[in-house]
């Protein structure tokens, strides 16, 4: 077993990000999600502490950290707000990492530099409106023109998209057919803005209304035969793997929306008065209180361990996916009861509980269902 205890320098990084998400990220949250306005002060804010470079190595203009370090960093922004933690996580571990993976070192230059210091963020063009886990559902197409690539298809949900500073997406698209008749799928870096390239206009969502989400539309679109990613017909392959990695990001992010869905519950508890007392006095609360930090300790004590396996380069699949069921359940759940604690006012948008609560539901989805998630572990068990 790996050692998950946080070392010197994660517990430094740690109370930074903290200190900044407290500071600067929370005040600035309900006017974010209220208004369905992109944080872009948040986000350079990030940049300049070079969050977004946290796992990737210096020679590329990252921090020299580790993909560990990355999850802590967004368990503390979505303690106050999963819109700045998904941007956080999605403009790393699905934007700059599938580059950092697969790409050439002359891709490497050209992108990571950008994309470390966060004054442009990366999307990931895999899901599709008929195909997300099914690869055979894939529709978009890239044809090889001479010296370029040209694609045409269309991509759904995807994250980091549109803002102004998106200069990157990452497309999956149908390249041929293998040896018995399966679909040959490829990879394609295309900057952006690009002839051809369209972030439709972005989704009315339930939660992270801070979080820049579109459908695109490519027509036509045509890139260099050098932006091919990774080796012809390994795309959809290359991809799993990064939503490997990428289940424990996000598990680390429900742990942080539970950890606050507890945050708030026991102040609201103390604070609370009913019938002359705190209502935290009443058992009724208290043990709903007591279970929601016992299901945000297991959720952590989860990720850590397939974050602390993955830096220490052992098998992690079955502990990311493990992490991810459970920490997104979780977070669930803590959502569902600080609502309940909270009464009517945590129906209330001005309370963050509310927020917390439509901020939830999208974690049981992304990146893999539960379902999704339990058909990996049972795999791993030989069913």
């Amino acid at each position: 077993m790996p050692d998950t205890r946080l070392t010197d320098e994660q517990e430094a990084l740690r109370r930074t990000v903290a200190a900044f998400a407290r500071a600067v990220a929370a005040p600035a949250a309900a006017r974010h999600d209220e208004e369905r306005t992109f944080p872009y002060e948040i986000v350079a804010g990030m940049g300049k502490m070079g969050l977004f470079g946290l796992p990737f190595p210096v020679e590329y203009g990252g921090m020299g950290g580790d993909f560990f370090a990355l999850c802590l960093a967004i368990e503390e922004l979505a303690r106050v707000d999963s819109s700045v933690a998904i941007t956080l996580e999605a403009g790393c571990s699905l934007g700059a990492m599938p580059v950092y993976r697969f790409g050439t070192v002359e891709q490497k230059r050209e992108w990571l530099p950008r994309l470390c210091t966060g004054e442009a963020l990366g999307a990931f063009g895999l899901t599709e409106p008929e195909a997300g886990s099914d690869a055979g559902g894939i529709r978009t197409t890239a044809v090889r023109d001479g010296d370029e690539w040209v694609i045409n298809g269309s991509k759904a949900f995807i994250t980091n998209s549109g803002t102004d500073i998106t200069r990157l997406v990452t497309v999956t698209a149908v390249t041929g057919t293998t040896g018995d008749g399966a679909k040959e799928i490829s990879t394609f870096l295309v900057p952006v803005p690009r002839p051809g390239f369209t972030a439709e206009p972005a989704y009315s969502k339930v939660g992270w209304h801070a979080s820049d989400t579109h459908p695109l539309t490519l027509r036509d679109v045509r890139v260099p035969a050098a932006n091919l990613l990774g080796e012809r017909g390994r795309g959809y392959a290359n991809f799993l793997s990064i939503l490997d990695e990428g289940r424990i990001a996000i598990a680390a992010l429900a742990v942080g929306l539970a950890q606050a869905c507890v945050d708030e519950s026991v102040a609201y508890a103390r604070a609370r008065q009913a019938f002359g007392r705190p209502i935290g006095a009443n058992q009724g609360i208290a043990f709903k209180i007591a279970e929601m930090e016992a299901r945000t300790h297991v959720a952590r004590t989860a990720y850590y361990d397939a974050a602390a396996r993955m830096a220490a380069g052992l098998p992690f699949k079955k502990e990311a996916a493990i992490a991810k069921l459970f920490s997104s359940e979780a977070a669930v759940t803590n959502a569902r009861e600080a609502t309940q604690i909270h009464g009517g006012y945590g129906f209330m948008n001005e309370y963050p509980v509310a927020r917390h609560w439509r901020d939830s539901k999208i974690l049981e989805i992304g990146e893999g269902t539960s379902e999704v998630q339990k058909m990996l572990i049972a795999r791993h068990l030989g069913l």
